[in-house]
């Protein structure tokens, strides 16, 4: 069940830059180690429910009924947008404080997982990419396509942390310029956009 042929496949696969890896490398970036570990969290818990889509056999159901996926599709769409033009207006960089930190945690957890959640393609993605290790083993079928899951959740998380983290070494250099992180967070939200306008034209 676990190969060598997975780990390398999903570790590809975690590595690509996609909104999760944007949305954690801005948290670093703008806030710090905390934030970026914050968003980084969300963005993996926001996978849970395609795993348990593609467990349950309901992602068949979104890759036959176009009008669902749709639906799901241009909800994506718009939050994608709405956090690219958030990142491009917001002229604060992102700074905790001890009154208002959890309530900033949980928006920053909270906005991570939206991110993956409104992401139908994520669904489309387990349902092609988990049955192909899947072996003949004693093991359920179920069984072995919740450990896939929780070894790529792991490999999401771990991934996606040291991106924050390196984003937020960096950080450190260009602390002296406002003006430079204001244009990297704009930045993000242009890429955002990007996505979002990708994600629009997709067939699938």
């Amino acid at each position: 069940m676990i190969s060598g042929a997975f780990l390398i496949t999903a570790l590809v696969v975690v590595l690509i830059p996609g909104t999760g890896v944007i949305y954690t490398v801005s948290n670093g970036l703008s806030g710090g180690k905390r934030e970026s570990l914050l968003a980084a969290l969300g963005c993996t818990l926001g996978i849970i429910p395609h795993l348990a889509a593609g467990i349950l056999g309901i992602s068949a159901l979104l890759h036959t009924s176009a009008r669902i996926f749709q639906i799901v599709k241009i909800i994506g769409v718009l939050y994608l947008v709405y956090l690219g033009v958030d990142l491009i207006r917001n002229r604060n960089l992102i700074q905790l404080d001890e009154e208002k930190g959890k309530g900033q945690a949980l928006k920053i957890i909270g906005k991570g997982i939206l991110l993956n959640l409104l992401n139908p393609k994520l669904t489309l993605f387990f349902l092609s990419f988990l049955p192909q290790f899947l072996t003949d083993s004693p093991l359920s079928y179920s069984v072995q396509m919740i450990g896939l899951s929780l070894i790529f959740m792991v490999m999401t998380l771990v991934v996606f942390i040291l991106y924050g983290v390196l984003a937020n070494s960096f950080k450190q250099f260009l602390l002296g310029s406002e003006k430079v992180m204001q244009r990297i967070q704009q930045s993000f939200g242009v890429i955002l956009i990007g996505f979002a306008a990708k994600l629009a034209v997709s067939e699938s």
